[in-house]
């Protein structure tokens, strides 16, 4: 485990997050498509999610060819239509689809009663790695909600051979195994899973190229993963592109909600393991290895590879006359849970479509706070306000006390969800809401 070590806590895993801080066969071009269509259906079901019986009732998202993952393209025009067989309201959030104004969570889509039926359109300007989740109204209900991972592939060519979507979930069991909501207090062992199993294993071939579109899905848990005795190169951030970098230390941090597009080059030798390690803020444990098999994928690793394509992004936010808006992450500041949003209430803040907006995020609180911005991505900018980092973020971490600037162009008119909730397993997800006009 030498080559293995892991920051020991969970201030160091926010650190790192709010710093960001996986014959040839190459990804083909993709055509777009006009009229895609995805039906989804929410419905009480089952899970194993440790040996051995029984298996744990939980609120479950799926379509009828996959339980947690969709493909979709750049470029298409999605038709989402959701059926609500669950007895109790749900609302779908769409993590990294920027825009699409009338599947906005809350403010467009209202709660979908038992029994009910909802449909919007989703635009998909960019490819990326994708969330929708369906625990914004779920704290504290019978049964966690689980999410939906869409992947929209680029239009050009990716030097990776393959993708591995890493769906990675938190779970607190009770005394008869039967999985908790959160939004209620327990001192149970956190138990996680990757792609709904206790372990997954990748087989690989010698120098292949992978494609990792790693997703934390957890409802709270603040996660750094790494893979052993391999360099991972980040390629995106929270579904956009970012200027490649090798994560430092070789291990990725993510909040919940988080997406990271990594590219991982198979180099170890032909039968070899290499441990997925995931580490909470308190231990590192092995959820998956990566196994080498003897057979190659050719002669010698490919070069570093170029950029993900911008996705039309702008390269320059002009700040000079942006409107600023001091956000205080703290419950007696406006916040609201889900289950009380109400839009006749004040927005946090009104921008003419177009305009730069500024927020100094503040969390005056003394737990760690994960931020979220709906339809739309920021810059995290520098100390002194003369730079950014180079990606693209809707979601952060702040540590106690701290403060953050996040800056991003108004592009999308209409009503935007913001959100702020604690890593911690009782914590309520907390909502205001902002206005493109």
């Amino acid at each position: 485990m030498e080559n293995c070590r892991f920051s020991r806590d969970r201030r160091t895993l926010l650190a790192a997050l709010g710093s960001v801080a996986l014959a040839p066969l190459l990804s083909r071009p993709l055509t777009a498509q006009a009229g895609a269509s995805l039906a989804l259906t929410l419905k009480p079901g089952t899970l194993d999610l440790r040996p051995g019986p029984p298996a744990s009732p939980v609120w479950s998202l799926n379509t009828a060819a996959s339980s947690f993952m969709s493909h979709i393209r750049q470029g298409d025009n999605v038709t989402v239509a959701v059926a609500n067989e669950l007895p109790v309201p749900t609302v779908l959030a769409c993590r990294g689809l920027d825009g699409g104004a009338s599947a906005a969570a809350l403010t467009a889509q209202p709660p979908m009663a038992s029994g009910g039926q909802a449909a919007f359109a989703l635009p998909v300007r960019h490819s990326g790695t994708f969330l929708l989740d369906s625990g914004l109204l779920g704290d504290g209900a019978e049964r966690p909600s689980l999410g939906h991972v869409l992947t929209a592939a680029e239009t050009t060519v990716v030097t990776a051979d393959r993708d591995e979507v890493l769906l990675i979930e938190d779970w607190r069991l009770d005394g008869t195994g039967k999985a908790l909501a959160p939004g209620r207090a327990t001192d149970a062992t956190p138990l996680f899973t990757v792609n709904r199993k206790p372990t997954f294993d990748i087989d690989v071939k010698s120098n292949e190229r992978l494609r990792l579109r790693i997703v934390n899905g957890c409802q709270r848990a603040l996660i750094a993963l790494k893979v052993a005795d391999h360099d991972v190169r980040v390629m995106a951030i929270d579904s956009l592109p970012a200027e490649p970098f090798i994560a430092r230390d070789g291990q990725l941090v993510l909040a919940p909600g988080t997406r990271i597009d990594a590219f991982l080059d198979a180099t170890r030798p032909p039968g070899s393991a290499s441990e997925i390690l995931l580490h909470d803020g308190t231990k590192a444990q092995p959820v998956g290895r990566i196994l080498t098999a003897k057979d190659t994928a050719r002669a010698a690793p490919l070069p570093p590879p170029a950029p993900l394509p911008l996705n039309g992004l702008p390269a320059r936010l002009d700040l000079r006359n942006a409107l600023r808006v001091d956000v205080a992450l703290d419950p007696a500041a406006s916040w609201v849970t889900p289950a009380k949003f109400d839009k006749a209430a004040a927005p946090a803040f009104r921008a003419k479509r177009g305009r730069i907006v500024v927020l100094a995020l503040k969390n005056t609180t003394a737990s760690a706070q994960i931020f979220r911005l709906h339809g739309h991505h920021c810059r995290l900018l520098d100390k002194l306000d003369d730079g950014w980092k180079p990606f693209w973020l809707d979601t952060l971490a702040l540590q106690p006390g701290e403060t953050q600037r996040i800056a991003f162009a108004a592009e999308f008119a209409g009503n935007w969800l913001i959100e702020t909730v604690a890593p911690v397993w009782s914590a309520p997800r907390l909502v205001r809401w902002f206005a493109v006009e």
